[in-house]
């Protein structure tokens, strides 16, 4: 019995170090890019201050900030939320 609780917290400590270990917030941060959409899906993370991220919505990458959905001039499809950001390039 006193080993098999052993090997449970063993399990435990690897299996929580493997899930710290990721992105530069403290979490792992996974992105799913859609081929033809110009979006992509921000899994959700935690940040290491403790401070969660939800999981949202961003544009793909690229050489504008005019197709930002925070841009001045855009709408978020997702929220409703109109642009507020003047794009500097």
């Amino acid at each position: 019995m006193k080993t098999r609780a052993i090997v449970v917290v063993c399990l435990c400590v690897i299996s929580s170090v493997a899930f710290a270990r990721g992105d530069r917030y403290g979490g792992e941060e996974r992105n799913y890019y859609s081929g033809s959409s110009g979006e992509h899906y921000v899994q959700g993370y935690t940040r290491n201050n403790g401070t969660y991220v939800e999981g949202h919505y961003q544009t793909n990458p690229n050489d504008t900030q005019y197709d930002n959905w925070s841009s001045k001039g855009n709408v978020n499809p997702y929220t409703g939320q109109e642009g507020t950001v003047y794009p500097s390039y």
